[in-house]
């Protein structure tokens, strides 16, 4: 290095300039081959080690949250396929109870029938007790004198 710097001072200062580089952005070989100090390989090996855990970490989290939405969504397709069923028997039923209804439809018209003219033979009968008590008055009137 020292016999650079004084081959540098014979040559005359236009020549000398070099391009400017950025020093930062470009490593020198002596520093390339320096060897690393044994704690910052050491820490550099802790620092990946606990990335990797800490990754390790994060996808077996999402796994698990997969995992998880995986068995929601089979209960849930399961309780559908459940509700589904009920719903058919229930159809079922419905259409067991409307042909039932229908098979009855004429006796219920039956009993309506029924019914008014029960309704109107106690008309009659109420009628009929008033009269039959005009009678008697008409008939004790008739009696006294």
């Amino acid at each position: 290095m020292a016999a650079a710097a004084t081959a540098a001072e014979d040559v005359p200062a236009t020549q000398r300039e070099e391009p400017v580089r950025d020093d930062a952005a470009v490593e020198t070989a002596e520093e390339a081959k320096e060897p690393a100090e044994a704690d910052i390989t050491e820490l550099c090996r802790d620092m990946f080690s606990k990335m990797a855990t800490y990754l390790t970490g994060e996808l077996t989290a999402t796994s698990e949250d997969y995992k998880l939405l995986e068995n929601m969504n089979k209960l849930t397709s399961l309780k559908y396929l459940e509700m589904k069923d009920i719903a058919i028997n229930i159809s079922r039923n419905l259409k067991d109870l409307n042909q039932k209804y229908a098979g009855l439809q004429p006796y219920l018209d039956q009993i309506n029938v029924i019914e008014e003219q029960v309704a109107a033979l106690e008309q009659a009968a109420y009628k009929l007790d008033a009269y039959s008590k005009k009678l008697e008055a008409k008939y004790k009137k008739l009696e006294k004198r």
